[in-house]
């Protein structure tokens, strides 16, 4: 299972959807999609933006768990 953490890094760092919207011109249901369970469904280019933007790597992004 993919968890994503992108809702909790933009409130680390104090950063909105639009501001998000703004520096990588994704629309804001992506952002939204990315920061929600719909992570899984989020191109890795969209989460590369995110990673950059954000100043962490793609990878931070989201938790994968095993699923027994």
């Amino acid at each position: 299972m993919i968890t994503s953490n992108v809702k909790k890094i933009m409130e680390s760092k104090k950063v909105s959807v639009r501001r998000m919207m703004e520096y990588t011109g994704l629309a804001s249901e992506t952002i939204l999609r990315a920061r929600g369970e719909q992570i899984i469904h989020c191109h890795l280019r969209t989460l590369e933006l995110m990673a950059q933007y954000l100043g962490c790597k793609t990878k931070d992004l989201y938790e994968e768990e095993e699923v027994i």
